[in-house]
């Protein structure tokens, strides 16, 4: 078993034996840990480490449902975001109102909680859960929180037990030792983990040792570092679970970089969603619109650059658009991944010119069945593509699906992707927003070109104006 060397640097500490150990030796921390469902791991690490009785006031899980609602108030949904919070705020307020008087002007108090369900074998139903701590980042200061979700993909529940247990002490001392770089505290979650086993596709960070976070920017570090494959927040800037946000809703999603969005980009996106409701008979609070920016479409150069995806965000969410960021590069990938989580149609919007994209088979060449293979996975469900033209030859030509040409050896695939309506033309788009394209009206901006203001929504040209956006370093 390691030794706490008090001299480390907690950021150098990342086996799960030297977590606990360090946190049960800092004597200015101290709370309880609750868990109920399946996840009952993560109290055990600070017992093996020895030193328990440093940081734990109490241990313990409210397994049986009707003992659980005795303590925490009845819940539709056991394994929720609101019976996390109904967990955090019961613990919390008993360890400070109980211990405050004792020892509250040299401790700093916390609660953890999570409540978790492993891997279901009658179902066929992934692990998933809710983690989340309540502290103070200093002894007497207002707390702070910390909430997750987690998908868990193991194959046994002793799999998914053993994740949520490590994850639970990673959330533990990221809280109570690395608040000073939150960023760090992100990427040290996955600590101790098997990627393949876990993603974390929410994060929220809250309280007054965070105002200097962005829930935002730590959703794009989420997909970033690997700790999931996509995020999504709504137009209040509000992170948002994914599985909960798509639960029930048919889904339309526009991809593009929105740098910046124009005429063009936002007028496909509502003649598609118009298209989709007339064509499914669905009402308009059954559909969720996504803008979709993947990770490849905010590189520069192999770099992020920070402010200006916060920008891009900011004008998204000024246009009352939901933000999903994905590593999915394939469209097949993204479509496989939106079905994971509604029985829903759903459907992409896109130009003509991203069609004759997808029908070029170098984009296939490490699937074994080839584009075959990703057209089969794309449209396995019922999944339709909405269509817009474009103009090529300097503007002068008009393409649509009508008129695209593709290989010859994928003319009865295409031909058989339009007669099933996988493939549906968007004839309701405004023409003459057809000329405009986002790179140059983002050079006409960095030229100094006034003109751009016409190539843009109104409140999207005020903002960019104001903030002097986009301008080049």
């Amino acid at each position: 078993m390691p030794t706490h060397n008090p001299s480390c640097d907690p950021k150098d500490i990342t086996d799960p034996q030297g977590k606990a150990l360090a946190i049960n030796l800092d004597k200015t921390v101290y709370g309880t840990i609750a868990e109920i469902g399946a996840g009952q791991e993560t109290a055990r690490w600070f017992f093996q480490a020895g030193g328990a009785a440093g940081t734990i006031a109490k241990a313990m899980s409210a397994y049986d449902m009707t003992f659980s609602d005795a303590i925490y108030g009845s819940s539709p949904r056991y394994v929720s975001r609101e019976r996390l919070q109904a967990m955090l705020e019961h613990e919390y307020k008993l360890v400070v109102d109980r211990l405050s008087e004792k020892r509250g002007a040299n401790t700093s108090f916390f609660a953890f909680a999570n409540t978790v369900a492993t891997h279901n074998y009658a179902k066929k139903i992934n692990g998933r859960g809710w983690l989340g701590i309540r502290f103070q980042h200093r002894p007497g200061a207002e707390c702070s929180q910390i909430e997750l979700h987690v998908n868990c993909f193991g194959q046994r529940s002793l799999q998914d037990q053993d994740t949520l247990g490590r994850l639970g002490l990673n959330l533990i001392y990221g809280a109570t030792q690395l608040t000073s770089t939150p960023e760090q505290l992100l990427t040290s979650l996955r600590d101790g983990l098997y990627p393949e086993l876990v993603e974390i596709d929410m994060v929220d960070f809250s309280g007054p040792a965070f105002t200097q976070v962005d829930n935002r920017l730590m959703a794009l570090r989420l997909v970033q570092h690997g700790l999931s494959n996509a995020a999504l927040f709504y137009p209040n800037g509000q992170i948002a679970q994914v599985a909960d946000a798509l639960w029930g809703k048919a889904v339309i999603v526009e991809r593009s970089r929105f740098r910046p969005p124009t005429n063009f980009t936002m007028d496909l996106l509502d003649c598609a969603q118009h298209a989709f409701i007339a064509d499914t008979g669905l009402q308009p609070d059954d559909v969720i619109v996504l803008s979709e920016i993947t990770l490849s479409n905010l590189l520069n150069e192999q770099e992020i650059d920070v402010t200006d995806y916060l920008n891009r965000i900011d004008l998204l969410c000024a246009l009352g658009k939901n933000v999903l960021i994905s590593d999915y590069g394939a469209y097949y990938r993204l479509a496989q991944y939106l079905f994971n989580y509604t029985s829903k149609p759903i459907a992409l919007a896109m130009g003509i010119l991203s069609v004759r994209e997808i029908f070029d088979e170098k984009y296939y060449e490490t699937l074994p069945g080839g584009i075959l293979e990703s057209f089969g996975r794309l449209f396995k469900n019922d999944l339709s593509i909405y269509v817009s033209p474009a103009l090529v030859d300097s503007h002068n030509h008009v393409i649509d699906l009508k008129t695209l040409q593709v290989a010859e050896n994928l003319k009865h695939l295409f031909d058989h992707l339009k007669q099933n309506r996988h493939l549906r033309p968007l004839n309701s788009i405004n023409h003459e927003y057809l000329p405009i394209l986002s790179h140059e009206v983002l050079k006409m901006i960095q030229t100094g070109d006034s003109n751009w203001t016409q190539y843009v929504p109104a409140q999207i040209a005020q903002l960019i104006q104001e903030r002097n956006l986009f301008q080049e370093n």
